[in-house]
């Protein structure tokens, strides 16, 4: 059964640890470096035009990106930014209803959408104490939700004899409207879906997510008619479900960074979880100053290398290993950068070559002395170093 209601500090706790084991720092830590930092005129929209429609998860995402386009935190094509946010505000009283979001901001490609979802995924079997069902789908670019909404409309028309009145009214004014009133109702059994008239550019974005999903064990179930009527998200799209109800929701939402940075658009997928807590003050800091220093820096080359990271990530977690790593960096060089700025005593390296024989390489960066170890085991094997 679904836990009900969290400990604020147990929400902050938990969303701080599983962020620094799949790479995402909080924006507190991010605001914090650009302090100070002169931050160049915005020349952004005052809000997105009037056809724009954002519902409320888009609001909750685009609050966030003007959070980090007023603190000077934008990805560059040198390094993307993985981020988590939350509306805990230490020692002032939590809301009833906390939200956490985790963002990639700045990567294209499929494997941002899987280490979100990864990340969401541990956040709510911790915080729920439940294993939650990850639906996914694709509503597919501007050119399959133009393709998509002709099929809606004479969806709708040829179906007007049988379906309720009021639902034929809130077609005329917005296909996907209606669509999530059917979808709602029940009444979607044939209704079109996106993924049946996705572009060409979707549907190989949308295959790649789904190889990433294989490669790296994550469970999901397609679900077809999983969408919003929000033109802020597009392309990939998913929902956590706990206990019968929706826990989470996440999608891309590239063309939504238009509106809130002057440098955007630019790539970003995003996902946000809802959570219950009881009233009280959030203390959570507390906690995380008790933390010990991160001992090992996980950087890692290749799409074979990063399957084999969002695997250990949960293993690294369960052992305690005090350990952190940027998944979604491509650059060899930008990894190694920030795992200096960590200053963590020893580096894990795992190249092509190190994935398919199943090891890695220890690297104490005090001596440069150099050891492998096999993967297997390995961080049991770790807990000796910390």
């Amino acid at each position: 059964m679904i836990r009900e209601i969290v400990p604020v500090e147990e929400i902050r706790f938990k969303a701080h640890s599983i962020g620094q084991y799949y790479g995402f720092m909080p924006l507190t830590s991010l605001t914090v470096q650009h302090r100070g930092v002169a931050q160049p005129k915005s020349d952004r929209p005052e809000s997105a035009p009037a056809d724009f429609v954002l519902d409320q998860a888009g609001e909750t995402v685009a609050s966030f990106l003007r959070r980090c386009q007023s603190a000077g935190c934008a990805p560059s094509s040198r390094q993307p930014l993985f981020i988590w946010h939350s509306n805990i505000a230490p020692g002032r009283p939590a809301p009833k209803r906390v939200t956490l979001q985790f963002h990639a901001l700045g990567s294209d490609r499929a494997i941002a959408d899987t280490v979100v979802i990864r990340a969401l995924l541990a956040l709510s079997r911790d915080l729920f104490r439940e294993t939650p069902t990850v639906h996914v789908n694709s509503m597919g670019d501007k050119e399959t939700r133009a393709r998509w909404a002709r099929e809606l409309g004479a969806f709708f028309r040829r179906r007007a004899s049988v379906l309720p009145e009021d639902l034929l009214e809130s077609a005329r004014r917005d296909v996907f409207e209606a669509a999530e009133l059917a979808i709602a109702r029940g009444l979607a059994d044939d209704l079109p879906s996106p993924i049946e008239h996705l572009s060409d550019a979707s549907r190989k974005r949308f295959e790649e997510l789904l190889d990433y999903l294989e490669a790296t064990e994550t469970p999901y179930e397609l679900s077809r008619h999983l969408m919003s009527r929000s033109n802020g998200w597009n392309d990939v799209c998913f929902e956590f479900t706990a206990g019968g109800q929706r826990v989470g929701w996440g999608s891309r939402y590239s063309d939504l960074t238009r509106y809130a940075f002057s440098s955007g658009p630019f790539p970003a997928t995003g996902a946000i979880l809802y959570v219950t807590t009881a009233p009280g003050a959030a203390e959570a800091l507390r906690a995380e100053r008790g933390r010990g220093r991160v001992r090992f820096s996980f950087v890692h080359i290749g799409d074979e290398a990063k399957r084999f990271s969002i695997r250990l990530a949960e293993d690294f977690r369960k052992a305690h290993v005090p350990l952190t790593q940027y998944i979604g960096v491509e650059s060899l060089a930008e990894q190694i950068h920030l795992a200096e700025r960590q200053d963590s005593p020893y580096l894990l390296v795992m190249g092509r070559k190190e994935a398919l024989d199943g090891s890695v390489i220890l690297r104490d960066r005090r001596t440069q002395e150099e050891t492998v170890l096999p993967v297997s085991g390995l961080a049991e094997r770790l807990r000796t170093f910390a």
